[in-house]
């Protein structure tokens, strides 16, 4: 069972996912807490991220939360998407602010 690295580009964190789980699901599966978490089941798009590297196998979305012009751009709900090779990613949505705190490296690197 291939695993790829999701990198989760606001924050600098990464984590592994194995390809049989979504992405949302390897995040939880360790303990991490990069992307907002909703239903799991891509009805409330609180999980939406832009995929801004690498390929990911997507199961049906809802039109309500993301629409083919967002699909074609790579933004996506992380419940709904598994990673087919490493995958670099921004979080989207209201709650980005809640749950993307920089590193503490990252921050120090931005404050130079």
């Amino acid at each position: 069972m291939p695993a790829y690295t999701i990198t989760i580009d606001d924050t600098g964190e990464s984590y592994r996912c194995v390809d049989y789980r979504s992405v949302l699901e390897g995040m939880e599966a360790l303990g991490k807490k990069g992307i907002p978490v909703g239903c799991r089941n891509g009805g409330c798009g609180v999980c939406k991220v832009q995929v801004t590297a690498g390929s990911y196998s997507r199961r049906v979305m809802s039109r309500e939360h993301v629409s083919e012009a967002d699909e074609a751009a790579g933004c996506v709900l992380s419940c709904r998407i598994k990673p087919t090779s490493d995958l670099h990613l921004s979080v989207l949505g209201a709650m980005k602010k809640n749950v993307c705190r920089p590193l503490p490296e990252a921050a120090a690197v931005s404050a130079v």
